[in-house]
């Protein structure tokens, strides 16, 4: 399919060859672009439905910002493309919009729907490719934000995205949401969530470890209650945590096939 794309001559098509991951691969098309003499990206996930005036209404939005030279990202505003209501670790607003109600500040948005102005790229520094999938853009909005950058988010919805494959539950009266996250998932999730901990919190004594392994067993508590492959799941979760403490980064270890 993508090779079919290809034959179009606006379209370039870039074969990575292996499993990057998501934080080298958005990369890789970047310095593509900027060796393009692009000024912008806008990067998008596999899974996400984007509506006709996306692009229209990020450049619009861009064209209008008063401070350009400080804007990091500009985010889309989307809706789950199942309808379902599921919290995700994405940051809500900082309460900040401009005045004619076209967006929020925010302290992260995702990185699908995503305009990249490539000059502010250029000093906030590369998606850190050592992450290799999960919290790359939340990571990329706080050194940004930690440079002086601000990042938005539309309030116009411009596509549907889902954060893994939530379902909703219904557990002693109350209704409960899982996102049914792969195991490989949740071994990222886990591992750069401690490691955003430890580098980006104000803990004491070694308190980020602690506050991480509360989160692992939240997580492993929905993954008991809701989720299938439970025990592969479980495993990862705390292999991701150790992974973390211990500062070991990139590809997840290949597991021992079993008997």
């Amino acid at each position: 399919m993508l090779g079919d794309l290809a034959v179009e001559p606006s379209v370039e098509l870039v074969i990575n060859g292996e499993n990057l991951g998501i934080a080298q691969a958005l990369n890789v098309g970047i310095r593509r672009a900027v060796s393009h003499g692009y000024a912008y990206a806008l990067l998008l996930d596999q899974d996400t439905q984007v509506d006709d005036d996306m692009v229209e209404t990020l450049l619009a939005i861009y064209s209008s910002f008063r401070d350009k030279e400080r804007l990091a990202v500009i985010g889309s505003h989307y809706v789950g493309a199942n309808a379902i209501g599921v919290k995700g670790q994405y940051p809500e607003t900082t309460g900040r919009e401009d005045d004619a109600g076209q967006w929020d500040e925010v302290e992260a948005v995702i990185t699908s729907g995503s305009l990249l102005p490539l000059a502010a790229y250029a000093v906030v520094g590369l998606f850190r490719e050592e992450f290799f999938i999960d919290y790359v853009d939340i990571d990329y909005c706080l050194r940004a934000r930690a440079k002086g950058y601000r990042v938005i988010k539309t309030r116009k919805q411009l596509m549907s995205h889902a954060i893994g494959s939530p379902t909703m539950h219904e557990w002693l009266g109350l209704k409960k949401s899982t996102t049914n996250h792969s195991a490989e998932r949740r071994y990222y999730i886990t591992r750069n969530n401690t490691v955003m901990l430890r580098e980006s919190g104000n803990y004491v004594a070694g308190g980020w470890a602690v506050k991480s392994l509360f989160r692992c067993l939240r997580q492993c508590k929905r993954i008991v209650l809701y989720e299938r492959s439970k025990a592969e799941k479980i495993i990862a979760v705390a292999e991701g945590w150790w992974d973390g403490v211990r500062g070991r980064m990139g590809p997840r270890p290949p597991r021992p096939p079993g008997p």
